[in-house]
């Protein structure tokens, strides 16, 4: 069991989903991940902690009020040690803060924002809260990449706010015979920790954005559960060189890939 007690900064380190229809999503994730629940309150305006072998694994949660209408999604947040001076950068590169930082009571602190090219993504600073408690096991957060269509300036952005090393790949092989632009983001001499990814024409329409991985067992066998639990294959399953995608949708439009690795 790949277990965690902190990350350093610039790892993905948390996920979470809003839900308009939570007790939907709730047996959706079951039935695909084995998650169980523990909601936090209604202080904490019913939050939603998601469980793997008791271990905390991701957040859910109903839109804010005057939200509603906002799509399902998944939302990514990389851990910051100093949030304050992660703020500063993301302004001082060209981002935006959504929401400033901000107490989440002794838990830690977060901020939201968009990079230049549009994709959203959350910043977190731990207090009694470290993250994702398993990374890269059965059931949990295991990697991480920003889609863009503007690679040389996001490559930038992320560079200069978190210090990635990028590796750019720029022919990986798919499940189509097109090639694509990759670039591979570490920190300091460390294996990557997450991607981006070019859009090309099949992308149109698509804003951009990050996406969160999944570890499954046997991604064929998760994608059987995803269409039994009301879910939506997007793509998929195909193969690549690091190991069997999909692409999901949940029951509420919220979207994410699942990946059984290969070593």
């Amino acid at each position: 069991m790949a277990e965690r007690t902190g990350y350093i900064d610039g790892e993905p380190c948390w996920a979470d989903v809003v839900a308009a229809d939570v007790p939907a999503a709730q047996h959706f994730y079951e039935a695909v991940f084995g998650w169980t629940y523990a909601d936090t309150g209604a202080d904490f305006g019913h939050y939603v902690m998601c469980m793997k072998n008791d271990r905390v694994v991701a957040g859910m949660s109903p839109p804010m009020p005057g939200s509603e209408q906002l799509p399902a999604a998944w939302s990514l947040y990389l851990m910051s040690h100093d949030l304050a001076g992660t703020a500063h950068r993301i302004e001082e590169h060209g981002g935006k803060l959504l929401v400033p930082p901000m107490e989440i009571t002794d838990n830690g602190r977060m901020l939201f924002a968009t990079d230049p090219s549009g994709a959203a993504f959350g910043a977190w600073e731990p207090g009694r809260h470290t993250g994702s408690q398993l990374f890269d096991e059965n059931g949990a957060l295991c990697w991480a990449e920003v889609t863009t269509r503007e690679p040389t300036v996001i490559d930038f952005f992320y560079r200069g706010v978190f210090g990635y090393r990028q590796t750019r790949i720029p022919t990986v092989a798919g499940s189509g015979d097109e090639p694509f632009d990759y670039s591979a983001w570490s920190l300091g001499d460390a294996d990557p920790v997450a991607g981006r990814l070019t859009m090309t024409a099949e992308w149109d329409g698509v804003p951009a954005h990050w996406t969160v991985y999944f570890a499954t067992d046997d991604t064929d066998a998760a994608a059987e559960r995803v269409l039994a639990a009301g879910g939506r294959v997007q793509h998929g399953p195909f193969d690549s060189p690091h190991g069997r995608l999909a692409v999901i949708e949940d029951p509420n439009g919220a979207v994410f890939t699942i990946i059984s690795r290969c070593y």
